[in-house]
């Protein structure tokens, strides 16, 4: 059974609902129950239509829910009526979901669990174990978000900038359990792309793509996380780059630059090094300027760029770059303690290292940073 394909056709579904005035939460629901039912029978008796199949299922779905909630007769009798499942998805549709999910109204956790559920077919369970929170909180927030759609008009779906923010999101919570929300957020943002030639969606799938081909090289055989400059660069994903890069320089000869497609000059630069040794720090730093003026001086870049400069022309301009970065902006202190322990202020470093290790918001990076602060201590105790 391919459950990839269900995937892709879970929109075009929901779409075809829609258009028969069924809600956005019931059509959603109606059809994750439809899964449920190919989940189980599909392996034995698999349809010639699956499209047309789903369409069906998921239909009888919303005239069982319309007639155990007493639904209007006017109602009853329109879905008594069902229509020949003889359709094909619209790809618009696709596209409308990704943008209802984006929805203004909602926050930005809710939109990304909801886009999960909607538009990359997971069960409320894998989106649970995918963000380690309980399956009941993760149906409330689902739910939750729903509500909010059913109480607000439609007539304000979020924007594109909207749609990638999210997908980014997605794909930043990482790998783990049995659903990788990084490969989940590849996937729909790939297939956004073939929806439309907004340059910063192939700028988004351009990082995406080259951030991930590092994968295998991020963490040891024992699981440690190994920073960029120590990576085995053998173990990187050269034709995943490479389909990056490609997706970078369409993006980029469109002439419309935004901040993803920045971001992917960036790690594009990084990937092109054949060593850490080689990597033009320069360059680098030229994008990061770049990239604050589209972000209007974002911290976060701000304290990127202050790494890169670090690189570029020494870890003295690196800490005055880290001085116009305000000290309460994510990683500033182990920023801080990688420049001091560059610049051989040896006891700071392993401070801020320790310091920054007990603000860290994961085990790996806790632990990652707790070995830098026993290195910077044990390089100050030989009097380096």
């Amino acid at each position: 059974m391919d459950v990839a394909r269900l995937r892709e056709i879970v929109p075009g579904v929901i779409g075809v609902l829609e258009r028969r005035g069924v809600d956005f939460a019931t059509a959603e629901d109606a059809v994750q129950d439809a899964l449920v039912s190919a989940l189980s029978s599909w392996p034995t008796d698999p349809p010639r239509d699956d499209f047309a199949w789903l369409v069906t299922a998921s239909w009888r779905k919303v005239i069982d829910a319309a007639r155990s909630d007493q639904a209007r007769r006017r109602r009853e009798e329109a879905v008594e009526r069902e229509p020949a499942p003889e359709l094909v998805p619209d790809e618009d549709d696709t596209l409308q979901l990704y943008f209802r999910c984006a929805h203004p109204a909602l926050s930005p956790s809710a939109a990304v669990a909801l886009t999960l559920r909607a538009v990359a077919g997971l069960t409320t369970a894998q989106i649970a174990r995918a963000h380690l929170v309980p399956e009941a909180t993760m149906a409330q927030r689902i739910s939750r978000a729903k509500r909010t759609l059913r109480d607000h008009r439609l007539d304000r779906p979020g924007d594109l900038a909207t749609v990638l923010r999210v997908l980014y999101l997605i794909f930043n919570e990482g790998y783990g359990g049995d659903v990788d929300l990084a490969a989940e957020a590849i996937r729909v943002t790939c297939r956004l792309a073939s929806l439309t030639d907004e340059p910063e969606v192939a700028g988004l799938l351009a990082l995406m793509l080259i951030h991930d081909a590092r994968r295998a090289s991020r963490t040891d055989a024992q699981g440690r996380l190994v920073p960029l400059g120590e990576q085995d660069r053998s173990l990187w994903n050269t034709s995943q780059i490479a389909e990056g890069v490609e997706a970078l320089q369409a993006a980029l000869a469109r002439d419309r630059l935004g901040e993803y497609q920045a971001q992917a000059a960036i790690a594009a630069l990084h990937a092109d090094a054949r060593t850490a040794d080689e990597t033009d720090w320069p360059q680098i730093v030229s994008w990061y300027d770049e990239l604050l003026r589209l972000t209007a001086g974002s911290p976060v870049v701000r304290l990127n760029r202050a790494v890169a400069v670090g690189e570029a022309d020494g870890p003295a301009l690196g800490l005055r770059a880290l001085s116009e970065v305000p000290a309460d902006t994510p990683r500033w202190l182990a920023v801080s303690a990688h420049l001091h322990e560059r610049q051989g202020e040896f006891a700071l470093a392993a401070t801020e290292y320790a310091d920054a290790a007990d603000a860290a918001t994961s085990t790996a990076e806790r632990d990652h940073l707790r070995r830098c602060a026993a290195r910077a201590r044990a390089a100050s105790s030989l009097g380096g």
